[in-house]
This record gives C-alpha cells, sequence and structure tokens, in this order.
C-alpha cells in the first residue's frame, strides 16, 4: 500500500510547523524521516497517523482519501521514543491487547505474541508488569505491541533510542526482514544519518518541518540537492568552506590548493563551497592524492576506536572523524590530510552542482 501526502500543512496559531509537503511512502523497504529534534518527523508521523489534521492539503492512503479520518478507524501501529504501555497490564496482555481489540481468537493470539516476545526478547518477562522492567524492556514492549498487530501502516518515532548499544543493533538488522513480506508500509523517524543507511529504503531528509529531499537512501547520502540536505545527512556535521575556482585550480588559502578535474573542469571561474565528511579529514595521510590542511586544534575526543577532532581553519571549525587513537594536544597548529575526491561541490546558493 502507498501513503501520499499532497501539499499537507501544518499551522499552529501564526506558525508553520509542516510547510507544503508532497511525498510518496510505498511499501517496499523502510521510508526514512531523517532529522535533527524539532525538524517536524514527529508532526509528519502524527499527520499520517490520523492524531491530528493537516491545515490544508490530502493524506491518500490505500488509494483513499484518508485526510481527517481518525486513527481509531484506521489500520495504524505507533511507536513512539518515549515508550507507553499499559501499567495494570502484564507484558502479555500489553503486547496481546490490539489483538484482543480485533477479537482475535485466543489460540492466535497466543502463537503471535509467543513469537514477537521471542523476537523481541522478552519471552522470561511475558508475566511481569511494565514496573517492573527496565526502560528498555518497556520499549520493546510497545515496539512489540506495534509488530504483532499486522497493521497496514506501521509508523515508528525514533523507535530503538532508549534501547542499549547491542540490542539497538540486533533490531535494526531484524527490523527490515521482519517487515519484508507483510505488505506494510513502514515509515522510521530517526536524528542519526547511519542509522538511515543501515536501515536502507528510501529516505526524507528534515530541516524546519520541510521535506529538503526524497529518494532512494544511499542515493541522496552520495548526491544531496543542497547543503542543507548534505548537513542533515552528516554526523559528526559536515565540513564546508568557500573556494575559488581559478582556471583548472580551486584555492582554499595560499596553501590548500587541488586540481579542478572531470566535471568540475568545466566550472566557470569563481567562488564555490566545498563540504567534506569529517571521515574524509584524518590526521594521517591515508588517501592516494590527498590534500593538507592545517589548523589549531580546539577539541580532541579519543574513543576506544576513533579520535574526533575540532579545528579551527581560517575562523571556520572543521572536524576530523578517524580510526585509531591520535595523540593530538589541544591548542597546537596539526596537519590533516583531505580526501578531496570526496568533495561535494555546492554554488553559494547551496545547491549541488557536483559530486
Amino acid at each position: 500500500m502507498t501513503l501520499v501526502l499532497k501539499n499537507v500543512v501544518k499551522r499552529v496559531g501564526a506558525d508553520t510547523h509542516i510547510h507544503d509537503t508532497s511525498v510518496e511512502f510505498k511499501s517496499e523497504g523502510f521510508n526514512i524521516l531523517l532529522g535533527t529534534t524539532l525538524a517536524g518527523k514527529t508532526t509528519l508521523m502524527q499527520l499520517m497517523a490520523g492524531l491530528t489534521k493537516p491545515s490544508s492539503g490530502e493524506i491518500w492512503f490505500g488509494g483513499k482519501n484518508v485526510t481527517g479520518v481518525s486513527v481509531q478507524k484506521r489500520n495504524v501501529s505507533m511507536v513512539h521514543q518515549q515508550f507507553i504501555n499499559y501499567p495494570n497490564f502484564s507484558v502479555f496482555e500489553n503486547i496481546a491487547s490490539p489483538l484482543r481489540v480485533i477479537g482475535m481468537a485466543r489460540q492466535e493470539i497466543d502463537s503471535r505474541v509467543e513469537r514477537i516476545a521471542e523476537l523481541l526478547k522478552l519471552s522470561p518477562m511475558l508475566g511481569r508488569n511494565p514496573a517492573e522492567l527496565s526502560g528498555g524492556q518497556q520499549q520493546r514492549t510497545a515496539l512489540a505491541r506495534a509488530l504483532v498487530k499486522d497493521a497496514d501502516l506501521v509508523l515508528l518515532d525514533e523507535p530503538l533510542a532508549n534501547l542499549d548499544y547491542k540490542l539497538r543493533e540486533e533490531l535494526r538488522d531484524q527490523l527490515p526482514k521482519l517487515f519484508k513480506d507483510r505488505g506494510c508500509t513502514v515509515v522510521y523517524a530517526t536524528s542519526e544519518p547511519t542509522e538511515a543507511l543501515l536501515l536502507g529504503g528510501s529516505t526524507a531528509t528534515m530541516h524546519n518541518g520541510q521535506v529538503t529531499q526524497f529518494g532512494p537512501t544511499s542515493e541522496i547520502y552520495r548526491q544531496p540537492l543542497d547543503l542543507c540536505s548534505a548537513r542533515v545527512f552528516s554526523e559528526p556535521p559536515i565540513n564546508t568552506a568557500k573556494v575559488l575556482k581559478t582556471g583548472n585550480e580551486f584555492r582554499l588559502n595560499e596553501t590548500t590548493v587541488w586540481s579542478a578535474k572531470g566535471a568540475l573542469a568545466a566550472l566557470k571561474d569563481g567562488n564555490y563551497i566545498v563540504g567534506i565528511r569529517p571521515h574524509h579529514v584524518v590526521p594521517t595521510e591515508a588517501f592516494a592524492g590527498s590534500v593538507e590542511i592545517e589548523g589549531k586544534v580546539l577539541v580532541a575526543e579519543l574513543s576506544g576506536s576513533e579520535s574526533v577532532i575540532h579545528f579551527d581553519v581560517g575562523g571556520q571549525t572543521w572536524i576530523s572523524q578517524s580510526h585509531g587513537i591520535h595523540g593530538i594536544q589541544v591548542g597546537t597548529i596539526q596537519k590533516f590530510h583531505v580526501e578531496i575526491v570526496r568533495g561535494l561541490y555546492f554554488d553559494l546558493d547551496s545547491e549541488l552542482i557536483a559530486a
């Protein structure tokens, strides 16, 4: 089934929470809403679910106009980042509750609940009440209740945010497989670009209540239409700087110069913006044909597996993200190597011109 938003707008008083949005979500693969907190992901999901009505525009699902149809009259499930369970029900009854509402036979209810509980590692907790569970277990219970229903539309609003790392990794791998043959439309909201890439499918990048781009996830990552979409799809933030093209060269400053090759060579001379993701900027010469850049180290974040270095480049803060531990001292001048062939080039209106 296909979920179509046609010129949907949501206003609250004088404020516009969702700007004019037209997008089509299909049942093949995950549909991902990617954006930071307050980008409008939850509001858009509430409109899809029928929890709130659009100020203008239409919402179609399965070929029918469902604009204004209440959530009670739709076969939809929604899981929020903050888990919601019935406190006086056991875990089993929480999961089974939507099946009892539709009058499903007891044997089928038992079978479905046991199957989904095993998947989400809840089998030992089926007789407990939510208050006896950890936060992660309560979120898994809420997720199980949504999955057991076999809804036509499943809305997952950052459902893994409160789970421990290992379980998040397991569920990221399992969720697409779980929905593969169900024939339902799945919309998944996340603020993590890595999570979007792992889930695949299609992604809508969101910023300030607007869908800035929609399409295959890997395509949007590689070729964002504009700098706004590139920023949404980069964590840590993408590095940007104004560069000058003269002849067959790009110049960032007096010492950082590189050749304009391929399609870039055909660009007219003038100023452009280059974007470089942090993992293409490293303190060791790891790339053939890399360009050297120098800056004063502002912050050095070292973990057990990587180094994230913030440094100043002509008054702008750039970020380097690399594997391993690098003994770099705050306040020192450090050279970094940029895999410039991975650069994204934008005009001064922030529209992508080459990648």
